[in-house]
């Protein structure tokens, strides 16, 4: 019994110090001068940026998505079209 109270006393204690380096490091990215803060804030910044290009880029996926889908139609409209004038030119000799 006391061994496990010994080794439970230790282990809160150990517990406290955790916390308070925990505490220790939020305080830290809470001051904008330490440099974790400003690698916190710099990397937050960074994936924000990333997020918003991201986004762009899918918008101008589907625009080329639409794009493309509309020249295809125009190709097999065209090609249909190059057909009957062949055809007609077939025909016509």
């Amino acid at each position: 019994v006391a061994a496990l109270q010994d080794e439970k006393n230790s282990l809160v204690s150990e517990n406290e110090i955790m916390n308070d380096r925990l505490e220790q490091l939020d305080d830290s990215l809470d001051d904008p001068n330490t440099v974790v803060a400003k690698k916190y804030f710099h990397a937050q910044l960074q994936l924000e940026q990333l997020q918003e290009e991201n986004f762009r880029l899918e918008a101008a996926k589907d625009d080329y998505r639409v794009h493309c889908e509309d020249l295809e139609k125009q190709l097999i409209e065209l090609q249909h079209r190059n057909n009957e004038l062949t055809s007609l030119a077939e025909e016509s000799r």
